[in-house]
């Protein structure tokens, strides 16, 4: 469906678009103005991703944050009927690699989530300590990992 949007065959509605990605509202939105990063190759996941990509995806992403933030989408002032004022409080950025992180499109994206005081997001994890020892262990085999 991206390179679909990417090739201006699918209806969207653009924020950004560049040499590199682009970003558009997300057609099921988990809040309002859920924005969605895309770039405009095909790439699958995070190994696919390079550094100039990657950068470009992230500056786009934070830049659309910080016009979240900026209450561009501030229900009082859009008309939209939302019912009361919702003003952008916080962002979350997302990104799943893989079928057991819940990606379901194939098509690498970062989405820009805005945050409403109330709003139906959330991320449920049980957070689990670790002995340092254990956690020595684990970075020094990624460290001889990393590219």
């Amino acid at each position: 469906m991206f390179c679909l949007i990417r090739d201006g065959e699918a209806a969207h509605s653009l924020v950004h678009s560049d040499d590199l990605v682009l970003a558009f509202m997300d057609l099921y939105p988990v809040t309002l103005g859920h924005v969605l990063v895309v770039p405009r190759e095909h790439v699958v996941g995070l190994g696919e991703i390079g550094d100039e990509l990657g950068a470009r995806m992230w500056s786009v992403a934070r830049r659309v944050g910080q016009a979240l933030r900026s209450n561009a989408l501030d229900t009082a002032d859009t008309g939209s009927g939302a019912g009361g004022r919702m003003r952008c409080e916080g962002v979350n950025l997302f990104l799943a690699d893989g079928e057991a992180a819940g990606q379901e499109v194939f098509h690498a994206h970062l989405h820009v989530f805005p945050r409403y005081e109330g709003d139906a997001f959330s991320v449920h994890a049980l957070w689990q300590g670790a002995e340092r020892t254990e956690l020595d262990g684990h970075a020094a085999r990624l460290r001889a990992l990393l590219p």
